[in-house]
């Protein structure tokens, strides 16, 4: 039987609040024993794919190997206690460390302070419960992104296949610089990145093929389903044991082919405030700015951080069926990146490749991060020693084996289908992306934006006749703004004023719209007016309970709704003002509550 998530009420803290602010409390009361074993299962699973991949996303990062795992501990300590998902493991990744190379210039101290930074924003964010800003991020921004990041990511480890140096980062720089020099490849690290890159495609093929074993099954099939499962889940780790086995056996004969990551210093990361200025041969760098170079950076980095995590977070919370609190994960997040900057880690967020090892080795609880966690401080702190002998290549084949997945070439066909439009914003984030990262994002999100800004500005209208042309229904399809007042009142003038046979009414049917602000009511105002000098009149129906409480605090002149639009066409439509006739039919009439408009505004 699953266990219940974190997410899920439940015996424990009798203490609302509490549970709120430390999720830990509603799991840890009813904590058992059968979990425990599922737990450690789940944290080795993630400990033994976590640090090969740190010590290669440090290298994506534009940062020394150690920095990952600094970056990997952390986060698992402290989402055990503040996160709402069982299944959310926090750490570097593939998508951040990107983000780092572009906004920390390949300095620690610069990394460390976005941490920081970030973390403090992420955390104001979620006391502020401005979790709904990251739902203007569209999907076809991030698939853009997403898509052009694997690109980059796997052709900028391309230079560590070959065994090339000195290739600049800039990508288009990087692919000229490979195509040129590409002649004088190292034989070695080619051979050993492409079988690296060969074993990983194939044990991920094989665990995507691996039927489950049930417990009816023979003892010697479930051994055997332990063994590949295994394997399939630890590919990364060892694959890279594998590599250094390889090249420390070339060092032991005196000879070496590959090039390595190098010494790693022994021990733990010093406890200690993150550094607010910098030291150059030059002199010395202000916060002031520091701040100032990383710029978009300290909006782009704590976003996508927090993006990344909550879609995980809710992905598997709906798989797993239980529930995620998203201003709670803002939370964990803020305080993850704040501590982790005190043990120089670079930002972090929710890796979708290690959750889904978490969850599919059966974890219950987030406890199973306190095991990962365990697992990267005693490689610091007993294996650095060994990691000197990793070829670079492995690492290389590690990182684009992860980031390959991340390229979706099937939502060009599928936005193609569904919505042309929205392939927009996708090809101009992807492209954008090439050149500079925040460039993509941003660009995407204004595009997004103007599209999002347009459907507002102009929803569609539906407009027909009914009574033989007597009577002009009008049907916005969408909710009524501002920015679409001048539109409803072009399309409503046009077919009213300049037909051939102009109807005795219009009748605006309000159904869909759920709010109006005063901009609106200015509108509808002058367009009664307008209608009026023409010998026209103009009744609501179908006025949904704000809006009409707007409407009657405005007290319009000649104001007058109807039920339904039916209703109003049995009662013959809307008459011109100054009839009583329409009055009595309506449901309700103006009045003389205080208007909303000045006092100028309709005469």
């Amino acid at each position: 039987m699953a266990a219940p998530g974190p997410g899920q009420r439940g015996g424990g803290c009798p203490c609302p609040a509490a549970q709120r602010r430390l999720p830990v409390l509603r799991w840890l009361p009813r904590y058992s024993p059968a979990w425990l074993r599922l737990d450690l299962v789940a944290g080795l699973s993630v400990g033994l794919t976590v640090v090969p991949q740190a010590l290669a996303y440090a290298e994506v990062a534009g940062l020394p190997p150690e920095y990952g795992l600094y970056s990997s501990f952390m986060g698992c300590f402290v989402y055990c206690f503040l996160g709402t998902a069982k299944d959310v493991t926090l750490g570097p990744t593939a998508i951040m460390s990107l983000l780092v190379s572009s906004y920390a210039f390949h300095e620690p101290v610069y990394a460390i302070l976005l941490t920081f930074l970030s973390g403090c924003i992420q955390l104001a964010m979620g006391l502020l419960h401005l979790g709904f800003l990251l739902d203007f991020i569209s999907c076809p921004v991030i698939k853009g992104f997403t898509s052009a990041a694997s690109i980059t990511i796997s052709f900028n480890q391309i230079k560590n296949i070959l065994g090339l140096r000195g290739i600049p980062r800039q990508f288009f720089l990087q692919v000229f610089e490979t195509l040129r020099r590409i002649g004088e490849t190292r034989v070695g690290d080619a051979v050993l990145g492409l079988a690296c890159l060969a074993v990983l495609a194939g044990l991920r093929a094989m665990k995507s093929r691996l039927p489950r074993a049930a417990h009816v099954e023979p003892l010697p099939v479930r051994v055997s389903y332990l063994i590949v499962w295994t394997t399939t889940t630890a590919r990364n780790a060892l694959v890279v044991l594998f590599a250094g086995l390889v090249a420390y056996s070339f060092q032991v004969m005196g000879s070496q082919p590959f090039t390595l990551i190098g010494s790693i210093p022994q021990g733990l990361p010093p406890f200690r405030l993150p550094r607010f200025s910098m030291t150059t041969p030059n002199g010395t760098i202000p916060f002031r700015s520091m701040v100032e170079d990383m710029g978009v950076g300290l909006a782009v980095v704590p976003l996508m951080g927090l993006l990344e995590t909550i879609a995980i977070a809710k992905a598997f919370a709906s798989q797993n069926d239980y529930r995620i609190d998203p201003n709670q994960e803002l939370l964990a997040m803020g305080f993850a990146n704040i501590l982790g900057s005190f043990v120089s880690s670079y930002p972090i967020t929710g890796s979708f490749g290690r959750t889904a090892v978490n969850a599919q080795s059966g974890v219950c609880t987030p406890a199973g991060g306190l095991v990962t966690g365990a697992l990267v401080l005693l490689s610091l702190v007993y294996l650095t020693s060994l990691f000197y002998y990793i070829p670079k290549a492995a690492l290389a084949a590690v990182i684009i084996s992860a980031v390959v997945p991340m390229f979706d070439a099937g939502i060009f066909r599928r936005l193609w289908r569904v919505k042309r439009l929205d392939l927009v914003p996708l090809c101009v984030t992807f492209l954008l992306c090439f050149w500079e990262i925040q460039y993509g994002i941003m660009a995407g999100m204004l595009v997004s934006g103007i599209l999002l800004l347009y459907s507002i500005a102009r929803p569609p209208i539906k407009v027909s006749e009914v009574l033989d042309g007597d009577m002009l229904l009008v049907q916005p399809w969408s909710s009524l703004h501002f920015p679409a007042v001048e539109c409803l009142r072009d399309v409503v003038c046009s077919h009213a004023l300049t037909a051939a046979s102009p109807p005795r009414s219009v009748i605006l049917d309000c159904c869909h719209i759920s709010s109006i602000d005063y901009t609106v009511v200015a509108g509808l105002a002058e367009l009664l007016q307008e209608l009026h000098k023409h010998g026209l009149s103009l009744a609501f129906c179908s006025l949904q309970d704000p809006v009409l409480q707007v409407l009657l605090s405005a007290d319009l002149e000649g104001f007058q709704h109807f039920p339904s639009w039916e209703e109003a066409e049995r009662c013959g439509g809307a008459q011109p003002q100054g009839s009583g006739a329409a009055l009595s039919a309506s449901t309700s009439t103006s009045t003389s509550q205080s208007s909303l408009l000045p006092a100028g505004l309709i005469q």
